[in-house]
């Protein structure tokens, strides 16, 4: 069975609303009297542009996925016996086993006294213990419990820093590397320092992943759509991103930034080298900074293209950019979403504006000490000669070659589907599928009040407990229509999830042809 979620967070929406009915319900009938209902704040008066954002992979489909779940384990009988959550890269969620090194060196930094129990200690290897006692010795003997300096701990900083200087072959400095909650935390301290009035734009892709384009609703500012070519394994060209900048500037928007996602994600494209130095020669050309969201480099599943940072291109070639690069725990081989580990570098950016993103880096103290240690486990694994080296190298190499067995077998079997294309995962967590819908699907579609392919995705989760994103929240060309999957559940289970996909497919498609 697919692991599920905690339902509360999915269907908080709805959990929030009904217990606000029942607080109406009980003041207006006297029942249960206690403190009337207070006035102030409502969605009348609130922050529009809280309400304006939409961020489709935590959307309606996986509230009423979790409505599903509630029901099923309430003994409702539904057509399925579980929720298949395919919406959002979350790879613990759906089964993945914690690496066993990572986890060992996280219990004996949360609860150093285990390292006094003799007994206890003899299911830890010795590089964990000397590991976390180094770790624990980081924080200057003041534990997990205790705020750290608000880039981060200096020895992790350390750490990250010479894993980016081994992994381009051009040194770093430990100054410009800030760690965070995750990825996203950072992007949006990246947003709060750039998006300065509503004029203020960034070049996103189309797809994208939504973070982008809710980040910029919530701050005022302007998304400037690129497009991603379908037909060329959703190719990217400094074509695209110079008609898109020049019509934006002829609009009155000053484009401050470009983001780019690589691996990509919803899209799971892998940019080449020469495709990378034509971007950071066009962002060189125009003054914009450049937002490289690296978050799955290690998800690289084709042997004909090797992923490159965007630190090492922009390097090699000598080019004056200014470069933001972001990294996270959630996903690679670890998968570690919950402890909110992450962090980004800034290059060529001027000293005052680095003190300035320091201020606000401080105005929330610090990153969660957790996170920061799962970075640290992230960037220096075991050496195969540590006596955790060979059990750590066995867990990696068998998580990554599953993930590439499973966006194969997963595109494979889309590509099979009637009415369905769907270029192979280079890289990343996800396939993209564009599907071609029948005319009277889209119009059954219209008549719902959804967009066709979220009214697709509505009768998948309906048939089959399969939750999966709509194209339309990562945005497309018009007239087309997709959905994002993950392909991480179990790779024991990738059978019956690509058969329940097309025992739902086949027969939807053919009740809406003519």
């Amino acid at each position: 069975m697919i692991r599920r979620p905690p339902r509360s967070t999915l269907s908080s929406s709805s959990a929030a609303s009904d217990v606000y009915k029942r607080q109406v319900s009980t003041q207006s009938t006297g029942r249960n009297a206690g403190p009337t209902m207070a006035s102030g704040l409502s969605t009348d008066n609130m922050n529009p542009r809280i309400k304006k954002a939409e961020y489709a992979v935590r959307g309606e489909l996986v509230i009423k996925a979790g409505q599903y779940d509630a029901a099923l384990e309430a003994g409702e009988k539904l057509p399925f016996s579980d929720i298949i959550y395919c919406n959002i890269g979350n790879p613990h969620s759906v089964g993945q086993v914690p690496l066993t090194f990572h986890r060992q060196v996280l219990a004996l930094c949360m609860y150093p006294n285990l390292m006094e129990n003799e007994q206890a200690m003899t299911g830890f290897p010795a590089d964990a213990v000397a590991r976390a006692k180094e770790i624990l010795d980081g924080t200057g003997g003041n534990g997990l419990g205790a705020y750290s300096h608000s880039k981060g701990m200096a020895s992790v900083r350390n750490t990250v820093a010479a894993f980016i200087e081994n992994r381009d072959g051009y040194p770093t400095d430990p100054e410009l590397l800030f760690l965070t909650n995750g990825a996203s935390d950072g992007v949006g301290k990246w947003m709060d320092m750039l998006i300065s009035s509503s004029n203020d734009g960034m070049l996103i892709p189309i797809p994208q992943y939504p973070l982008y384009s809710s980040g910029l609703t919530l701050r005022d500012g302007v998304a400037v759509p690129y497009y991603l070519d379908e037909a060329n394994e959703w190719g990217m060209s400094v074509e695209s991103l110079q008609q898109a900048l020049d019509s934006a500037r002829a609009e009155g928007t000053a484009v401050k930034a470009l983001v780019v996602i690589n691996p990509g994600n919803p899209t799971g494209q892998l940019l080449t080298y020469e495709n990378m130095a034509g971007i950071l020669e066009f962002c060189a050309k125009e003054s914009i900074v450049l937002f490289a969201d690296e978050v799955y480099q290690t998800n690289n599943y084709t042997d004909d293209r090797v992923w490159h940072s965007f630190r090492k291109v922009m390097l090699d070639k000598q080019l004056p950019v200014q470069l933001v690069s972001f990294h996270s725990t959630s996903k690679g081989y670890y998968g570690e979403c919950g402890l909110r580990g992450g962090y980004f570098e800034a290059l060529n950016i001027e000293p005052d504006v680095i003190d300035q993103v320091y201020k606000l880096s401080s105005m929330s103290l610090c990153s969660n000490l957790p996170g920061q240690i799962a970075v640290d486990l992230m960037v220096r694994p075991p050496k195969e000669s540590d006596p955790s080296g060979s059990l750590f190298i066995q867990e990696r190499d068998s998580q990554l070659t599953s993930l590439r067995r499973r966006a194969e077998k997963l595109t494979d079997a889309l590509n099979q589907l009637t009415g369905i294309s769907c270029n192979p995962s280079q890289g990343a967590m996800y396939a993209f599928p564009k599907i071609e819908l029948p005319p009277k699907a889209v119009a059954a579609a219209k008549a719902a009040g959804k967009a066709p392919d979220g009214f697709y995705a509505l009768n998948l989760l309906d048939a089959t407990g399969i939750c999966v994103v709509p194209g339309s929240g990562f945005g497309q060309v018009d007239g087309t229509w997709h959905f994002r999957t993950t392909f991480l559940p179990p790779e024991d289970q990738m059978d019956a999830v690509v058969e329940r996909i097309r025992e739902f497919h086949e027969p939807f498609m053919a009740k809406y042809m003519d």
